[in-house]
């Protein structure tokens, strides 16, 4: 070196940082192993959460899709007098007559209840009712049977019945031509329905012919709900003018609900669990970069030799605090990505066990890596700042 050269700290490249910073976890992979797993479970909750979330929003609009939002529900409510008013009988005719309205079709409480057999206590009803119902209502209200067949011209006038999908459940029959002890008659069942997630009353019920139900089952007549298909375009116009319609002399005895509603309230009551379990998932990150951080100031103490030969080599404290905050970074960003990767699997298998469409959005997983990578800097900046800090000599001195 020529006299009076001044010496020039040679600049670690972003290539030579990754090394240096990648020897520093290979030399340690038990404990880097631990502390990285304590970040992924974090992300994999948050990511699940998310996921399984977004999956299950997703299937709400598919169904919602697949069954519409125009569907609408007329009810009687309570009289003036405090009891519950009937719809009248040309309730039904009146809708039909409401230019938007695309379908209208009534089901009808009745006092009789179900039973496998004749045997069975009168008292045991397993909380099924018998309803009367149009043989235009599963169009109506999107449902489909599961088996057998629905209601006919044919079968609507005789002693058979249709079983909801909780009902036949509970009553544990499911082959059409099984007879069923229904108001004292005996009804032969001919098919069973899936779940219908806009009505679920017709799930826990047994379904018999308007006709049949009068012939049969004392059954007065009177519609007890009204379910109306509409215009997609002319819902809230034609839910208005319902009440004045179906009873227009009381019209404040009536009311209108459209089903669908029920559904998204259930999706905001999700959100609102999903923020929840955010706020566990959150917890659970910090835990992991807690960890991340004692993990690095132990580094710090048991590799003073290193700092302290680093020093004497020339190493500046720049460099040294560069090393361990990318050393941190580094094992942080390593559990991002298991965790973004568990968390990914979850979802897709739960949304499979579902039968829902995987959703894991894509900010979900860049905000839990970039939340991993903010927590590396946090939690090595502390260790990185005291490792620098120590001299040649007393790092060296303290090697013994």
């Amino acid at each position: 070196m020529r006299p009076g050269t001044r010496l020039r700290v040679a600049r670690l490249g972003p290539a030579d940082v990754v090394r240096l910073g990648g020897t520093g976890l290979r030399t340690r992979p038990l404990r880097v192993f631990l502390s990285a797993l304590g970040i992924a479970i974090g992300v994999a909750a948050m990511i699940a959460v998310v996921g399984i979330s977004g999956s299950g929003q997703a299937e709400v609009d598919r169904r919602l899709d697949a069954l519409g939002t125009n569907l609408l529900r007329v009810a009687p409510g309570q009289s003036l007098g405090g009891e519950q008013a009937r719809l009248p009988f040309e309730a039904v005719p009146m809708i039909r007559r409401v230019p938007p309205v695309r379908q209208v079709a009534a089901t009808g409480t009745t006092s009789a209840h179900v039973y496998r057999n004749e045997h069975i206590a009168v008292g045991r009803t397993g909380s099924l009712d018998v309803l009367a119902a149009e043989r235009n209502l599963l169009p109506a209200v999107g449902g489909r049977v599961r088996v057998g067949r629905w209601l006919d011209a044919a079968t609507e006038k005789y002693p058979a019945v249709v079983l909801g999908a909780r009902a036949a459940q509970r009553l544990d029959v499911y082959t059409p031509g099984t007879r069923l002890w229904i108001g004292g008659h005996w009804f032969s069942l001919i098919g069973v329905l899936d779940p219908v997630p806009l009505v679920p009353e017709l799930d826990s019920s047994a379904l018999v012919g308007w006709p049949a139900a009068r012939t049969y089952l004392r059954f007065d007549g009177h519609p007890s709900l009204v379910y109306v298909r509409t215009q997609d375009s002319q819902v809230a116009s034609v839910r208005a003018v319902l009440p004045a319609t179906a009873y227009p002399e009381k019209p404040g005895e009536v009311r209108v609900s459209r089903p669908s509603d029920a559904l998204a309230a259930r999706e905001a009551t999700e959100s609102a669990l999903t923020g929840l379990l955010l706020g566990l998932g959150g917890v659970a990150l910090l835990v992991g970069g807690v960890g991340v951080g004692n993990t690095m100031v132990i580094s710090v103490l048991e590799r003073r030799p290193e700092i302290g030969l680093r020093r004497a080599l020339g190493a500046t404290r720049g460099q040294i605090r560069t090393q361990f905050v990318t050393e941190s970074l580094l094992l942080s960003l390593v559990g991002g990505l298991g965790g973004t990767l568990l968390g990914t699997l979850i979802t897709a298998g739960y949304a499979a066990d579902r039968g829902w469409p995987t959703v894991v959005p894509a900010w979900a997983s860049a905000a839990g890596i970039g939340s991993t990578l903010l927590i590396g800097v946090l939690a090595g900046l502390y260790p990185a700042v005291r490792a620098s800090r120590l001299s040649p000599t007393e790092a060296l001195s303290r090697a013994g």
